[in-house]
């Protein structure tokens, strides 16, 4: 039997796994499902049509599923989908999808999102996303898979950001930001690779260099940007990595313009 205190409220409906605990003053909406090992420490919320995956914690007073803070919103029911064990920290708030797409907020496995961050209606964050303390998405962002965003960095709306992509704290990102980047700055411009997690996440010395030569040929080299990315196109034929960057900066359907380059930072000889 899930183990329910007796001050959290649970709605008729709702599907909670055999092992599932929910702790004092929690509440779980008609329309949710909590898989196994789901805990819910204390004072935290899910409603809407909100799934959590097995091994999902949501820390005191985190709240999931509740409506978006839009104003085209019309109150149907809308929902999350939270992956396999991630930690949902003290006051997370992720909210359900809004109009614009298909009524679904995403957050993927293996994730953390520290303490007051906030994941806005029909984001998408990939696996094994951290997001620091204060962060703020905005509505239908879109973060890679291992993208570390640092503690008060605020994203906007519809901004896409590639996978293994550092966003430093304090961040203000208008814009897209493409694989591999490391970004800083209010406004937030590209500085460089995020060469120390892809070196810890096991990229090769070769990677780093092609990505390198890439990032430099792209953001800093003169000439169009059309002109740049043809070079770069035929310079690195065949290179998955590289090829990943400009198949992410050609997406047809971007709705922000690319980050602007800011003073490239110095990077070690044997990156």
């Amino acid at each position: 039997m899930s183990l329910v205190h007796a001050t959290a409220v649970v709605a008729p409906g709702a599907v909670l796994a055999p092992d599932v605990k929910i702790g004092p003053f929690c509440t779980v909406g008609p329309d949710c499902v909590l898989e196994a090992g789901v805990e819910l420490v204390s004072h935290a919320v899910v409603d809407g049509r909100t799934t959590l995956r097995e091994g999902v914690r949501l820390m005191p007073f985190a709240s999931v599923g509740l409506p978006p803070q839009d104003l085209k919103y019309d109150g149907r029911l809308t929902g999350v989908n939270v992956g396999a064990r991630t930690l949902l920290r003290e006051h997370v708030t992720v909210h359900r999808g809004s109009m614009g797409g298909d009524g679904m907020t995403r957050v993927g496995a293996d994730c953390m999102l520290m303490a007051c961050s906030h994941v806005a209606h029909d984001c998408t964050v990939a696996d094994r996303v951290i997001l620091a303390n204060n962060v703020m998405l905005g509505g239908h962002v879109q973060l890679g898979e291992q993208v570390f965003v640092g503690g008060g960095a605020a994203i906007h709306q519809l901004v896409r950001i590639g996978r293994h992509t550092m966003i430093g704290g304090l961040a203000g990102v208008t814009n897209d930001v493409p694989p591999f980047g490391n970004v800083f700055g209010l406004p937030a411009r590209l500085v460089g690779l995020n060469v120390i997690g892809l070196r810890r996440r096991g990229f090769s010395k070769e990677n780093l260099a092609a990505l390198r030569l890439a990032f430099q040929a792209l953001f800093k080299d003169a000439g169009t940007f059309a002109e740049k990315m043809a070079a770069v196109r035929a310079r690195f034929a065949g290179d998955a990595l590289v090829e990943e960057v400009l198949t992410f900066i050609d997406a047809p359907d971007r709705k922000r313009e690319m980050v602007r380059p800011g003073r490239m930072a110095a990077e070690d000889d044997d990156a």
